[in-house]
């Protein structure tokens, strides 16, 4: 007798995605601020951390609203050509939501806005694959930043240490990372050419030692107005009416 295909295993810990509810309801919510804002920009960014953007967000929260997602749903809620373009000029805006972008929707003055996203920057840990921006070197002697406890386990990561009355001491010198190199297990050595762990380099080095290679940064790429519209990145240039992306 053929197995019934009503009877199958539900995992109920397994997490709904998100479907086309919640898509419908950021094209609205997008929709709906358009028609409450005097501009909207196109931003990029690099090295996002959600923490820092959440907090850069609740600054401007009186006079902005921001947009993060599928630039795709983005472009479907403001119009991806001049047929569907929700306000006029409105599909330049949607050609330029490409890569790691947003939305701003905003009533800041234009020369405020400018200024707010310009003079921004935070620093935090740098990640695998981010590019060093300075060479960190250890030298011989003693590390007060960590504790015996983490002899051990520095030592596993070939790590040149042991413990002098009770301090962690190098017993040779111990490069990090180098300027202009990715920082990686490849690129992150020991002299003695032993490697060490991603885990090791990101969160046991960088963080006890106070590291911060990573700048947080924002990016204005266009604004439109429905008076103007406006590219502020040279070598921008627009897709055909029929581009998606």
């Amino acid at each position: 007798m053929p197995k019934s295909k009503r009877d199958r295993a539900v995992t109920l810990s397994k997490t709904k995605k998100k479907g086309r509810e919640h898509k419908e309801s950021i094209v609205n919510s997008i929709r709906d601020a358009v028609e409450n804002y005097n501009s909207i920009y196109v931003f990029s960014f690099e090295n996002m951390r959600n923490l820092k953007f959440k907090q850069f967000r609740e600054q401007l929260k009186s006079t902005s609203r921001f947009f993060l997602g599928s630039n795709k749903v983005m472009q479907v809620a403001i119009g991806r050509s001049v047929s569907d373009e929700i306000r006029p000029g409105l599909h330049k805006v949607s050609k330029l939501l490409r890569g790691d972008s947003g939305l701003c929707l905003t009533n800041m003055p234009v020369e405020e806005a400018q200024r707010i996203f310009t003079e921004y920057e935070d620093y935090d840990f740098a990640r695998t694959g981010s590019i060093a921006t300075e060479t960190v070197e250890l030298k011989e002697g003693p590390l007060d930043q960590f504790t015996h406890e983490m002899e051990p386990f520095l030592r596993k990561q070939g790590m040149p240490v042991r413990l002098n009355k009770g301090v962690v001491s190098l017993v040779g010198d111990f490069v990090v990372c180098e300027e202009g190199k990715p920082i990686s297990p490849e690129s992150s050595r020991i002299l003695v050419s032993k490697l060490f762990s991603d885990f090791f380099i990101t969160l046991i080095l960088f963080r006890l030692m106070g590291i911060k290679m990573a700048t947080f940064k924002l990016h204005l790429i266009c604004r439109w107005s429905p008076e103007d519209f406006q590219v502020y990145q040279e070598g921008l240039v627009l897709g055909s009416d029929d581009e998606s992306s």
